[in-house]
């Protein structure tokens, strides 16, 4: 579809052959004489870009940009000027215009300056659609559960979402910690703005400071430029501290100072710096526990600690297995093209009296294994590893179905097998590699004959 462009002018000669210029080169093109005129016809249904002169009769240029940044800021608004007028060109860039062109009008220079500026707004419209999209796959929706237990959690997170408060997330690995504190950004004030993670248990301990707070260039042996920590990349948003039980103790001296005064003294400066983030932590320790043991600041945790969002196991809260198998099972069957419409009977009992070592995570992996698995209409308990069927266990795996010659029979056995410990690892390819006996590059090695997905 053309993009829309309103020509306003109140001299005839510069309207008409503009709109030429701009009709010739692919753009749908209406003509207003005035101010009062473009107001009309932009409120009726608004233009991607109003080109408009500054002094006019009836409604002035300035006031018609007011109108429309204030009714409909996505439209662009580009000033015509004449030299001498240059303050209102001025003004009128304070007042919300993105460009101004001096008369006597330059038409290639005008079509450049139309076209960088379309591409712009097309630009800034996808960001902001791609930004809905995310958010959306991160909000609450997404958070599965109508237990008991996890009405409780939405509560606390939909309250504590509209505030600044710190949010400290706790449970178990795998039951979620991180879709929580980004339903939490999702909903929040600085929901258009940074959400930084920091996984504290992958930064090398020696590397922790500089990474946190940034460095100055020659303050220790490979610091060969200046680098801006990732409290301070995150300044307006919000900083998500995943495993903050993992920090090193000598430094959450500095991070309580973050967080209560929100400035941060990069490694090799003695200047503070000004930092506006919100903090969000999570941990699967007892914070408590760590603080009473010496290996926690107290008042770290308690600054932490202002709202404890804690999520469940799914030991307690086993009804919503159910609806968090089918929801996994609407994701990778709709990434994979399969269809798969649900579960035998005798598959959802299976997932019902399975002991969740790996909480919720561990069921979306075996998910996805069974909907790799899966050519039927439903996941029969076939599809499921053997160590979640009734009595399964090592070396109970079933025999491959059908007739097959010795070769591919060894390599389906081969391939269940691969999978079964894969899914029992929690998908960690080193884990799985070592009880399999062979190498990690063997490993690999097999999973791409196999056909085995390395994700």
């Amino acid at each position: 579809m053309a993009q829309r462009i309103l020509v306003v002018d109140d001299e005839q000669i510069i309207r008409e052959s503009l709109s030429f210029v701009l009709k010739k080169e692919g753009f749908e093109v209406d003509e207003a004489a005035n101010g009062g005129e473009a107001l009309t016809m932009q409120d009726a249904r608004p233009y991607d870009l109003v080109i408009t002169d500054i002094e006019m009769p009836e409604m002035r240029g300035i006031d018609l940009l007011e109108h429309v940044a204030k009714h409909t800021p996505e439209t662009f608004v580009i000033i015509i000027t004449a030299f001498g007028s240059l303050e209102s060109a001025v003004t009128a860039l304070r007042r919300g215009a993105y460009d101004y062109v001096l008369k006597p009008i330059d038409f290639d220079d005008m079509l450049h300056r139309i076209r960088k500026l379309l591409d712009h707004r097309a630009l800034a419209h996808e960001i902001t659609l791609l930004r809905k999209e995310l958010n959306r796959s991160y909000d609450f929706d997404q958070i599965i559960g109508q237990s008991p237990s996890m009405k409780k959690v939405y509560q606390v997170i939909q309250r504590v979402a509209a505030s600044e408060g710190t949010v400290l997330i706790t449970g178990k690995s795998g039951t979620g910690k991180e879709l929580v504190a980004r339903a939490i950004f999702a909903n929040g004030l600085r929901r258009n703005r940074r959400f930084v993670t920091i996984n504290c248990g992958a930064i090398v301990d020696t590397l922790f400071e500089s990474e946190l707070f940034g460095h100055k260039k020659g303050s220790f042996t490979g610091a060969t430029a200046d680098k801006d920590g990732l409290l301070k990349i995150a300044d307006g948003g919000t900083v998500f501290l995943d495993e903050v039980s993992e920090i090193p103790h000598h430094l959450q001296v500095k991070l309580l100072r973050a967080i209560e005064q929100r400035e941060i003294t990069p490694v090799g400066m003695t200047d503070v710096m000004k930092i506006d983030v919100r903090f969000i932590a999570a941990t699967n320790r007892d914070l408590r526990h760590e603080v009473e043991i010496g290996k926690f600041r107290e008042d770290l945790f308690y600054r932490l600690n202002v709202v404890e969002v804690h999520l469940p196991s799914l030991a307690e809260r086993h009804e919503d297995i159910p609806p968090l198998a089918q929801h996994f099972l609407n994701n990778y069957r709709k990434q994979m093209g399969r269809g798969i419409k649900g579960f035998s009977n005798e598959a959802m009992q299976a997932l019902l009296h399975h002991t969740w070592k790996g909480e919720v995570r561990e069921l979306e992996n075996i998910i996805e294994r069974a909907v790799i698995f899966c050519d039927d209409e439903i996941i029969q308990l076939e599809h499921l590893p053997d160590y979640v069927r009734p009595h399964g266990g090592a070396g109970t795996l079933t025999l491959p179905r059908g007739r097959k010659s010795l070769r591919d029979a060894v390599k389906e056995f081969e391939k269940r097998y691969i999978m079964d410990v894969l899914s029992s690892k929690d998908g960690n390819k080193e884990a799985a590699a070592e009880e399999l006996a062979i190498s990690l590059s063997s490993l690999y090695r097999k999973m791409d004959e196999l056909g085995i997905p390395t994700r």
